[in-house]
């Protein structure tokens, strides 16, 4: 039997296709704004724009009343990420936290997850505001403690604000997370295994660590086509991993997702939302939801975001009603990056296809070549597996 944090039963949770009287157990909000983007981001943001803020609530509003169908749908996680949500000056912070709330109230025993960056933790008001909301559990995007790859990822804390921003999320939420990136231009495994150590000894109840992506349209992309940066080579990023997942897993964390390690109790909830395959409401430039089936994606332009809505237009750019196959692929996949792996039996109940019928000819491959270990009962990533899993998808997602 599987469990998630909360004691249920994950194998036997609802499916994902949608019924009559059921609606999402989890929201996303995603706040846009942030001091400063960083080379390497390629997510919906705005950096210097905090004149926007007020037509932002303005905006939200309307767009949590839509998606709520106007009345308030109680939820049993609720996350804000960015952008930078506690960049948010604390008077507007606490009218965001506010609205959303009104619309989807947190179930009792609820996971309220805020991400945060360093420095804004800095300020009494702000957390005074986190606080007063309930927030039980606190992402830091952290990245690194060295000087060096702080620099160059361009963030604006340095390693002595890291533990005083991490001691006042800790005064704030039950919970406390870390965010590192490993294979950053120049970075030396000792290098790594610094940061690794130096989050460890600040006793984080969740760390994720993400090997640096190059994301077209960013910074870190053009610089690299200039030649004034250089991809990590391989050999050593896989190192750089394994020595993650070594030292994080001996430290008592388990090692629950590709890049997700926990103390007990204190896995992502509203994440295991994504990765079961379940449904989920969410609201702001760029948010993508999953709803009744349907999945639908709003304007990444935050302006074209704010227009739409403000004049009482949908903000959707994008719509897909997946077929039930390609639903049973997609859930697939997501269920799989767990470390824990698939229960076949409950996947074949939940989405009515059997998997052998599904994915047969890749499954086999894969256990052939030491990536996947297939049971009779149950399908999961081996060691070797963890390592190349991104080149893994698309086999499964092919019709």
């Amino acid at each position: 039997m599987n469990n998630n944090d909360d004691g249920r039963n994950v194998d036997s949770l609802p499916s994902p296709l949608p019924t009559e009287l059921t609606w999402p157990r989890g929201a996303y909000v995603h706040v846009p704004f942030c001091r400063h983007r960083c080379g390497y981001c390629n997510f919906t943001l705005v950096a210097g724009r905090d004149d926007l803020i007020p037509r932002f609530l303005s905006a939200l509003q309307l767009e949590l009343v839509r998606e709520a169908t106007g009345q308030p749908r109680d939820v049993e996680t609720l996350f804000f990420g960015g952008g930078t949500p506690t960049h948010l000056p604390a008077a507007d912070l606490d009218k965001l936290l506010a609205l959303v709330r009104s619309s989807f109230p947190l179930a009792t025993g609820g996971e309220f997850s805020v991400e945060a960056n360093p420095l804004d933790l800095l300020d009494a008001e702000r957390l005074a505001v986190l606080r007063s909301h309930g927030v039980t559990r606190i992402n830091l995007g952290v990245q690194s403690f060295s000087p060096r790859k702080l620099e160059l990822l361009e963030r604006d804390h340095r390693p002595a604000d890291i533990a005083t921003a991490f001691a006042a999320a800790r005064s704030v939420a039950d919970s406390v997370g870390l965010d590192l990136i490993f294979g950053t231009p120049g970075e030396t495994l000792a290098e790594w295994q610094h940061d690794l150590q130096a989050a460890l000894k600040l006793g984080p109840d969740h760390l994720s660590t993400y090997g640096l992506t190059w994301e077209r349209g960013t910074q870190f992309w053009s610089r690299l086509q200039r030649g004034e940066l250089r991809t990590l080579d391989e050999e050593t990023e896989r190192q750089q991993y394994e020595s993650a997942i070594d030292g994080i897993t001996s430290a008592g964390l388990e090692h629950y997702e590709v890049s997700n390690f926990a103390r007990a109790g204190h896995r992502c909830r509203h994440n295991e939302t994504y990765w079961l395959g379940n449904e989920y409401f969410a609201v702001g430039p760029g948010a993508a939801r999953y709803v009744r089936g349907i999945r639908e994606v709003n304007h990444r332009s935050t302006t074209k975001w704010l227009e739409r809505v403000l004049a009482g237009e949908s903000a959707v750019a994008e719509r897909e009603e997946l077929a039930p196959e390609d639903r049973a692929r997609e859930r697939f996949v997501f269920a799989l990056r767990r470390l824990e792996g698939i229960a076949i039996g409950p996947f074949e109940k939940a989405t009515g296809f059997r998997l052998e019928e599904l994915a047969g000819e890749p499954l086999h491959r894969f256990a052939a070549l030491g990536l996947l270990k297939v049971d009779s009962d149950n399908v999961r990533l081996t060691r070797q597996g963890l390592l190349v899993s991104d080149a893994l998808w698309p086999e499964f997602l092919r019709v």
